[in-house]
C-alpha cells in the first residue's frame, strides 16, 4: 500500500482486560489490568454500496476479539510491548487484507493521578 491509496481504519478502543505481564515480582503473579486500543488499516480498493455485504470489509469485532479472547490467561508476558506483538500478529494472520496495525496499552495500575502511562506499536505487514 502506498501513501495515496485509499484505506479502511477499523478501530476498537479502550477496552479494559486483565493481562499476566510485568517485570517485578509484585507484578508477575496477578493478572494487572490494561487499557487496549486497536486500529487496523485495510486497503479500500472499491467504494462501499449501502448494499455491500461484510464480507468485503473487515469486521471491527475481529480486533476485539484479538484483544479479549486471543490473548491466552495462562500465559505471562515480561512486557506490554510482548501483548501488542501478540494482538499485531492475531489480526495479520487471521486477515490477509490487514496492512497495518496499530496498538496502544496504557497499564491502569501505575497510573497515580489518572494519567495514562504505556505504549504504542505500528507494525506493517511485511
Amino acid at each position: 500500500m502506498t501513501s495515496h491509496d485509499d484505506l479502511l481504519r477499523l478501530e476498537v478502543r479502550d477496552v479494559e482486560v486483565q493481562v499476566l505481564t510485568g517485570v517485578y515480582s509484585e507484578e508477575t503473579h496477578l493478572p494487572q489490568p490494561l487499557r487496549i486500543s486497536v486500529a487496523a488499516d485495510v486497503a479500500a480498493r472499491d467504494r462501499f454500496a449501502p448494499d455491500t455485504p461484510l464480507s468485503h470489509s473487515k469486521n471491527y469485532l475481529d480486533l476485539k476479539h484479538a484483544i479479549t479472547d486471543a490473548i491466552p490467561k495462562d500465559r505471562h508476558f515480561t512486557l506490554i510491548e510482548s501483548v501488542a506483538d501478540h494482538i499485531i500478529e492475531t489480526l495479520f494472520l487471521q486477515d490477509r487484507r490487514v496492512e497495518r496495525v496499530e496498538v496502544g496499552i496504557v497499564k491502569l495500575a501505575v497510573s497515580t493521578g489518572g494519567e495514562s502511562i504505556g505504549i504504542t506499536m505500528v507494525r506493517h505487514r511485511r
